[in-house]
Parts: C-alpha cells; sequence; structure tokens
C-alpha cells in the first residue's frame, strides 16, 4: 500500500518552493508520492485573481515534468464545487483503495484546521502532516495521534509575489521552472 501525500492549493501559479517542499516531504514524512490537487476552487479563498483551472493544472504539470514522485492532479476538477478537502478525502479513498493518504498542510492552514468542514472527521481517519510557516508557530504537545510537524526549510516566496512581479515585468527567474516562465509568456498571464 503506498503512502501518497496529498498537497492541495490553487497554484496560480505553482513555484519553486512548492516543488522543493514537497520534495523534502517525500523524504521527511516517508511519503511514496506527493500528489498535487490543484483547487478549482477554495472555500476559504478569494476567487477574484484565480486562473482558469486548465492553465493552472498545464502549470504544475510543467513544473513537475522532471519529478517522477510529484504528480499534477486534476483530481478535484469532477467533483462539487467549492473544493472541500473531507469530499476530497472521501472520493479518494473509494477510487483508489490500494493507497493510503496523508494530508499535507502548512502551520497557517493548521491554525484554521477547527473551521475546515468535517476538520474532526478528518482527523479520525487520515494522518495530517503540518509544514512550517512563518508566524505560525505550532505547539506540538497540543497536535492529535495522527497529526505531525515535518521541519522542512522555509521558503521565502509566494504565487502572489510572483503575480505581482510578472504584472511588474520584473524577472521571476529565482521562482519559477523556465518551461512555467515560458507558459505564462506565451499565455500573457497575470500581465497588469
Amino acid at each position: 500500500m503506498a503512502t501518497i501525500g496529498l498537497f492541495g492549493g490553487s497554484f496560480n501559479p505553482i513555484h519553486k518552493g512548492h516543488v522543493a517542499l514537497a520534495r523534502q516531504l517525500l523524504r521527511k514524512a516517508r511519503l511514496d508520492e506527493v500528489w498535487f490537487l490543484v483547487s478549482p476552487q477554495n472555500p476559504l479563498k478569494p476567487q477574484s485573481s484565480l486562473l482558469d483551472d486548465n492553465l493552472r493544472l498545464e502549470m504544475a504539470r510543467l513544473a513537475l515534468e522532471e519529478e517522477p514522485r510529484l504528480v499534477a492532479s486534476d483530481y478535484e476538477f469532477q467533483l462539487p464545487r467549492p473544493s472541500y478537502t473531507w469530499n476530497t478525502l472521501q472520493h479518494l479513498s473509494k477510487d483508489y483503495p490500494q493507497h493510503r493518504f496523508t494530508l499535507i498542510i502548512g502551520a497557517d492552514n493548521w491554525q484554521l484546521f477547527s473551521r475546515w468542514r468535517n476538520s474532526s472527521d478528518i482527523l479520525a481517519n487520515y494522518s495530517v502532516v503540518i509544514y512550517p510557516r512563518d508566524g505560525y508557530p505550532v505547539d506540538e504537545t497540543t497536535l492529535p495521534p495522527n497529526v505531525r510537524i515535518v521541519k522542512t526549510r522555509l521558503y521565502n516566496m509566494s504565487s502572489t509575489l510572483v503575480r505581482q512581479l510578472v504584472s511588474e515585468g520584473k524577472s521571476v527567474r529565482r521562482y519559477l521552472h523556465p518551461k512555467v516562465i515560458n507558459f505564462i509568456k506565451e499565455n500573457c498571464l497575470f500581465f497588469g
């Protein structure tokens, strides 16, 4: 039985920090693969600056082409919206009974976790791995038994910053895979 880490997000766009974090989590959380679940609609995030689902999925595929254990997934595209994690986990468990799923979330999301739909059901049925986020301390002594913090490097980059730099015509080479940069240019994404 493979253990799959589920890394959900808007990936608007996916950046090198996402990929480097997932590489660390493969090793430190002992995962067989990490699936990047491109979220069509996060119920806790505004939709205004969100690119089309398929554009974000294609950028994720391009960024992960050379990463055999990191997979860009459109699984949530076929599910009802908004994308509730509990619903996704239920469907994945039914469709892939040969896998065990571990939810990957940042410390910022852990602080909001009680607001997630069916959060207690998620904790009762799945493992959760928390990665650190600057400014969001987590008290390890208060964590439920199937929740753990995995100490990873902090990546000082965000999709918001990347979008801003692109709109200003500045270089994003240090943040994005070259194929993602070309895709953004070819499709005139994030420009002013």
